[in-house]
């Protein structure tokens, strides 16, 4: 009977999962099984074929529950749910961008208040340099100075922050 069904029994077991070696312990388990209840065995009720794959059934079953119970004592251990890569790509991308923000705030308090404004105008309100210079009561051409100036100063801590 193992030699007649064995590859029947894999094949169940290797479409319902993904890991080769996960469906060749399974079908392990199922052989374990059937050897061990072959006693109660009835061909009244069905073939050998029927009769391996009901507990083919059962094993994926017990194997799901115990794959379950251990993702939730995972989670109780941690306080968490288990995340994906695509969720542990996405929380990477985030730490990064809140650890750049905050360089770039802190680029950004170090500068002298007139240069602070002038960035805060143009670069995060939108202003032109000419509406901002209007703003401040600058002429345009000292805003932009100042603009070029305060910019270059950002950019310099903030490349120093990714050394």
């Amino acid at each position: 009977m193992y030699q007649a069904e064995f590859d029947v029994v894999m094949a169940y077991f290797a479409r319902r999962t993904a890991d080769p070696q996960t469906a060749a312990d399974l079908t392990a388990d199922t052989f374990v099984a059937a050897i061990t209840s072959f006693g109660t065995f009835d061909r009244t009720r069905g073939t050998a074929r029927s009769w391996l794959l009901g507990i083919a059934r059962r094993v994926f079953a017990q194997h799901c529950e115990t794959v379950s119970r251990g993702r939730d004592v995972v989670v109780r251990m941690n306080g968490r749910r288990v995340l994906s890569g695509d969720e542990i790509d996405d929380l990477v991308g985030r730490i990064d961008a809140e650890r750049k923000g905050r360089e770039l705030v802190a680029a950004m308090a170090s500068l002298p208040a007139l240069d602070r404004e002038v960035v805060e105008l143009v670069d995060l309100v939108g202003m032109t340099p000419k509406e901002a210079a209007a703003v401040l009561g600058v002429s345009s051409g000292a805003l932009r100075i100042r603009l070029f100036r305060a910019r270059g100063k950002i950019r310099d801590l903030a490349s120093k922050g990714d050394r």
